[in-house]
């Protein structure tokens, strides 16, 4: 085959008429392959196993003479060991295409990651709500989602002077709409001492509940690298919030005749069946204002209550409980009912009760202060105090409480039936018998 020095002016003047090659003297296998269409590319032609292999290197305009002979000789130092170039170009071209993929899903991969980082911690948040609801009660679920509500929503029931009519945002909302990893032990400690002045005890409860939050991030791989789980550490809260003062608000022995006449005074007679019984179950607030008439079993004497702690409990229907709840009116499924509040029940006890007090002379007293009252007026008759506890529905405290003790309902009966004739006793209230009571529901249709 004819050789020439290949150079721009060479391959500029190779005009054949038909396709044809020029070859270069320097790297023998490399030749301008010319059309008729005036095309010129660079290719490189061999021998592998006496069979012809020709590669394309690249058009003349694209690819510099010295770069298209390094080429022809790397493709023949192929043979020479003998690959095939176009095996290995295909293998080079594969390896660019998975390098590209890896490089692009590595930036991808750091992008996600950076968003991760930058997302504000309600995120987490929220997939903590989620992982641990099943564990929670009702209850304790709520109170987890309205410590990061946005707040803004109009209130359906009585606030504080001040306050506003729409709900206040959730109190751990300022540090959870932060990346994670920006909530460490610092913000903590600033964002507490703002809280402490201004809501204590709402502090505290955050505190603990934020502490639990980071702790189970700092368990989860997708949150590990984020979360700071010293962020909470006990000396904070000792240092930031005031110590606790615990609370004695409760009805005296000698206060009962006062406190029984102001209530029954109370011109809603809902409300006052509410703060009576109350009083009179040692129940929580919402345990007693969550009764459904379903709840009531006034054939075994018997109330359901969806309990704060365990879900529910069963305590005993009093007589003069059961009469004041057979006289209510069944407007709805609730006992307490109001067909004024949206949920169709009694949402705010409080007013009527706090006027009550003023009228009768008597100090502040909270709702909770009537469920204290009930087990500090259980003394009088000698209650065991695992009685006691056991209708109010707090945790047993002892060993032998929690193993050994398996109260039937008629001996919870026995007991609760003395504290409440008790308490009526003391406020010049005549406790109806049994059968009265159950008469008295029999001609009320229930």
């Amino acid at each position: 085959m004819p050789r020439k020095h290949l150079s721009p002016t060479s391959i500029a003047a190779f005009k054949p008429a038909t396709e044809s090659f020029l070859w270069d003297d320097v790297a023998p296998r490399l030749a301008v392959r010319a059309r008729p269409s005036g095309a010129k590319t660079f290719i490189f032609k061999g021998t592998l196993n006496y069979r012809d292999i020709r590669v394309t290197i690249g058009s003349v305009e694209s690819c510099p003479i010295a770069k298209a002979r390094e080429e022809a000789n790397r493709f023949q130092r192929m043979i020479d060991e003998g690959l095939d170039p176009r095996a290995v170009l295909k293998q080079e071209e594969a390896d660019r295409a998975a390098e590209l993929s890896r490089r692009e899903a590595e930036a991808e991969a750091k992008r996600i990651e950076s968003e991760r980082f930058a997302a504000p911690a309600t995120e987490a948040w929220q997939a903590y709500l989620v992982a641990r609801a099943a564990r929670w009660s009702p209850r304790s679920l709520l109170d987890h989602q309205r410590l990061s509500d946005a707040g803004g929503i109009p209130k359906t029931r009585g606030g504080k002077p001040g306050e506003g009519d729409t709900t206040q945002a959730g109190i751990l909302l300022p540090l959870l709409a932060l990346p994670l990893e920006q909530i460490d032990a610092d913000r903590v400690r600033v964002w507490l001492q703002g809280e402490a002045t201004r809501r204590p005890t709402q502090a505290n409860n955050a505190f603990v509940r934020l502490r639990a939050f980071l702790n189970w991030c700092s368990d989860r791989p997708e949150y590990r690298g984020q979360a700071h789980a010293d962020a909470c550490i006990t000396r904070t809260a000792r240092d930031e919030l005031p110590k606790k003062i615990a609370k004695d608000d409760c009805l005296q022995r000698e206060q009962l005749l006062a406190w029984f006449a102001a209530v029954h005074q109370i011109q809603n007679p809902v409300i006052a069946a509410y703060l009576q019984t109350a009083l009179l179950t040692g129940a929580r607030r919402e345990e007693v204002a969550g009764i459904r008439w379903e709840d009531l079993d006034f054939r075994w004497k018997a109330i359901t209550i969806k309990d704060k702690v365990d879900g529910e409990r069963t305590i005993p229907l009093t007589p003069y409980v059961a009469s004041l709840l057979s006289a209510l009116p069944r407007r709805n499924e609730w006992v307490f009912s109001s067909p004024t509040a949206a949920s169709g029940r009694l949402q705010e006890p409080r007013i009527m009760h706090n006027k009550a007090l003023i009228a009768a002379g008597l100090p502040a007293l909270s709702i909770h202060g009537l469920r204290r009252s009930f087990g500090t007026l259980a003394e009088w008759v000698e209650c065991p105090a695992g009685v006691s506890a056991q209708i109010m529905g707090h945790k047993p405290s002892a060993t032998a409480e929690k193993h050994y003790r398996v109260r039937p309902l008629d001996l919870l009966r026995m007991w609760h039936t003395k504290i409440e004739g008790w308490i009526l006793n003391e406020a010049s209230i005549e406790q109806p018998a049994e059968s009265d009571a159950r008469l008295r529901v029999v001609s009320s249709g229930l």
